[in-house]
């Protein structure tokens, strides 16, 4: 019988300690930080939004006086021609990141795998596999749009046709029972879409990893395996989400923490610039805006950089966990991460390099 998603977690536990503690190697947190931060991994530890307020004695006043002599200066077809050019560098730079990302996916994968991340070799080798996942994760995110826009756009053009919108104190009751409907509509489109996402990272990947087959064909395949064993990956399911919220809390502390090292000096470095740009004369314009976001980027990938360096544990043992359990029902990966002493070496897709070494069996 294959083994439990609960008995899962203590391979992975352990795959984790071995990994990145017998040695530690600062190198390998540090190339583990970079691939898990491109490769989107922290999601697994669920999301963060940290803010903090600080109020500096009698300088709030000489600012905000700053900002609003210069603002107004700005012209407004300057500002708006800076929003598209930031707007279409936004989208632009998201889809690069998300082919990036994709490939990065499968980097991952073999580092965890072989407990060894080289991040230039796996990004030439895995330059095949990662532009089929790039295109899955293109039509995941148009059917995301789609899905988004049939669930907010039908139900408003029904209440609009139906004259609900108009006088809405009249139609209470079927506003009330339709909000509902909706509401449960969505909650089910979330965690479906959610969970294809989770199983095509953590059951799909691997197979196009080793097999070097598409996407499509790959969820054909998980969706047989699935029907035979349906509870276990339901158990899977409901343990991962376990583990991501204990996860989540964990990681979150520490990005706090963080957040508050980095943001006191920050603050207080803004501060001194805008009294030190006013004193000088400067202006807000294309010139200083640009600047400022160019600095606001980089503290950004700093911080981000630094989030993913100690959420490197999390990074490893959630594709840990993946790993193992599906190992167990997928005997192509079993064969590699399960090596028979003395037997061939695995045979690498077509057009490929050879794959990485396999870790020595635990558990």
């Amino acid at each position: 019988m294959p083994i439990s998603a609960v008995d899962t977690v203590s391979l992975a536990f352990r795959h984790t300690k071995e990994q990145l503690f017998q040695p530690f190697r600062f190198g390998q947190w540090t190339r583990l930080a970079v691939v898990g931060l491109l490769a989107g991994e922290l999601g697994s530890s669920g999301g963060c939004n940290t803010h903090s307020n600080f109020n500096i004695p009698h300088q709030p006043d000489t600012s905000r006086h700053f900002l609003e002599q210069t603002l107004p200066s700005i012209d407004p077809a300057l500002f708006a021609g800076l929003i598209v050019v930031l707007v279409v560098a936004g989208l632009v730079l998201g889809i690069v990141l998300m082919y990036v990302g994709s490939v990065m996916r499968f980097v991952l994968f073999d580092s965890v795998l072989a407990k060894e991340c080289h991040i230039r070799q796996g990004w030439n080798r895995r330059q095949g596999p990662g532009a089929r996942y790039f295109l899955w994760q293109l039509l995941y995110v148009l059917g995301m749009i789609v899905g988004m826009v049939v669930l907010v756009g039908i139900p408003l053009g029904i209440a609009f046709l139906a004259g609900w919108l108009k006088e809405p104190r009249q139609h209470l009751a079927p506003l009330i029972l339709g909000g509902i409907l909706w509401f449960l509509f969505l909650v089910i489109f979330v965690v479906a879409a959610a969970v294809v996402y989770v199983l095509t990272k953590d059951f799909v990947v691997p197979q196009m990893a080793l097999e070097n087959i598409g996407a499509i064909e790959g969820w054909r395949r998980l969706w047989h395996m699935m029907e035979a064993e349906m509870g276990g990956y339901a158990g899977y399911v409901g343990v991962k989400i376990v583990l991501a919220i204990g996860a989540a809390i964990i990681v979150g502390i520490a990005t706090l923490i963080l957040a508050l090292i980095i943001a006191i000096p920050t603050v207080g470095l803004a501060i001194v610039a805008v009294l030190t740009g006013k004193t000088a004369g400067l202006t807000w314009n294309v010139y200083t805006i640009t600047v400022a976001v160019v600095v606001g980027c980089v503290l950004l990938a700093i911080f981000l950089y630094l989030v993913a360096l100690i959420s490197v544990p999390v990074i490893v043992f959630f594709p840990a966990y993946s790993i193992y359990f599906f190992a167990a029902r997928y005997p192509a990966l079993s064969a590699v991460l399960y090596p028979v002493p003395g037997g061939a070496a695995p045979i690498s897709p077509p057009g490929q390099s050879p794959l990485p070494p396999a870790p020595s069996p635990i558990g």
